[in-house]
């Protein structure tokens, strides 16, 4: 890449150690989930490159007040579920409430005001982002939880 250029591909922590064995020359494990993202740090975006990324927040008010939950983020939108359940988890707090689901267009809202998830007009972006959520969270091998139903 050439210096002071901006790169706005999707990148997780879990692609460092893929990145990290290929620049050693060593084959990465097929057990790892993340992939090397050299071809970005050399200004190649592959077209199989991801669009999306999954992640779960296990720790029900354990720190910071935050429910339990999991989302889905693109770059233009976040979806996120707050099933809010301790689901036995060790230190996390076991109290259990009614989930709740928030949609943000972070195009036209980047500080995410305004949550969308119940609007009928973004119904659609609504319903495509839980489809590819679901996606993401099988492909990984986590769980819905058992309130998350189509």
């Amino acid at each position: 890449m050439k210096p002071g250029s901006i790169n706005s591909d999707i990148v997780l922590n879990l692609d460092f150690a893929p990145l990290f064995l290929e620049l050693a020359g060593v084959p990465a494990p097929a057990e790892l989930q993340g992939r090397s993202f050299r071809p970005l740090l050399q200004g190649q975006t592959p077209s199989d490159w991801r669009q999306s990324m999954y992640y779960r927040y296990w720790m029900h008010k354990s720190h910071h007040n935050v429910y339990a939950h999991y989302g889905i983020r693109t770059k233009t939108h976040k979806l996120i579920y707050y099933y809010s359940d301790a689901l036995g988890q060790m230190g996390a707090v076991d109290e259990t409430y009614e989930p709740e689901w928030e949609l943000f267009d972070l195009e036209r809202d980047p500080c995410e005001m305004k949550n969308l998830a119940g609007d009928p007009q973004h119904a659609a972006v609504f319903g495509e982002l839980k489809r590819e959520l679901h996606r993401l969270q099988a492909e990984v091998g986590d769980q819905r939880y058992v309130k998350d139903v189509d």
